[in-house]
């Protein structure tokens, strides 16, 4: 990016975030000790911000420095379209437990992984795995009933029910109540 493009890049980054907290460009100044003309030209491209004017503003702003770059990080992204009934369809064997799912998502960046996936399970003798990990998991359960375990506690899930977690506790569905039970689950880790 050339040095213009940069500056046009943080202005716009700035001009969001304030809005977002819904502030105007005077408060947001009083608030940083920046007067609200500085504040313009950052936000209309016109110069180039220093970086104590920066710090001023994240901390005022109660982000983090980096959130000014975001724009200004990559010229390309990732995207991934699955349409109804596609993905990418697996079956997961343990001993003697096997499930099908399907890979909705995989996307890997430098901060970041998420992964989604649609999950059906059916009553079985042999036990599901369990996980142990980094990150945050996300759970809808579209269809059926199943206890969850995380942890030492244990859960209860039914059609129309969400569950989120972190994944540092010892979790996994403990028992199939229903013939089947099926779910979506997300996963985000910071990289």
């Amino acid at each position: 990016m050339s040095d213009n493009q940069v500056d046009i890049a943080i202005g716009a980054s700035l001009k969001d975030m304030r809005e977002s907290r819904g502030l105007s460009a005077k408060a947001l100044a009083e608030s940083a000790d920046v007067s609200a003309a500085m504040i313009s030209r950052i936000e209309n491209g016109q110069v180039s911000p220093s970086i104590s004017t920066l710090s001023a503003l994240s901390e005022a702003l109660d982000m983090p420095l980096v959130s000014f770059f975001r724009e200004t990080a990559t010229d390309h992204v990732d995207f991934t379209h699955v349409k109804d009934g596609q993905g990418i369809h697996s079956t997961r064997i343990i001993d003697k437990h096997s499930h099908d799912f399907i890979n909705l998502a995989s996307h890997i960046r430098r901060d970041l992984g998420f992964e989604a996936h649609i999950v059906t399970m059916t009553k079985q003798e042999g036990r599901a795995p369990t996980y142990v990990g980094h990150g945050v998991v996300f759970m809808y359960v579209k269809e059926g009933e199943a206890k969850f375990q995380y942890g030492q506690r244990e859960i209860h899930l039914k059609e129309g029910d969400s569950l989120t977690l972190d994944c540092e506790l010892n979790h996994g569905i403990s028992e199939v109540l229903s013939d089947t039970f099926t779910f979506l689950t997300i996963k985000a880790e910071r990289r």
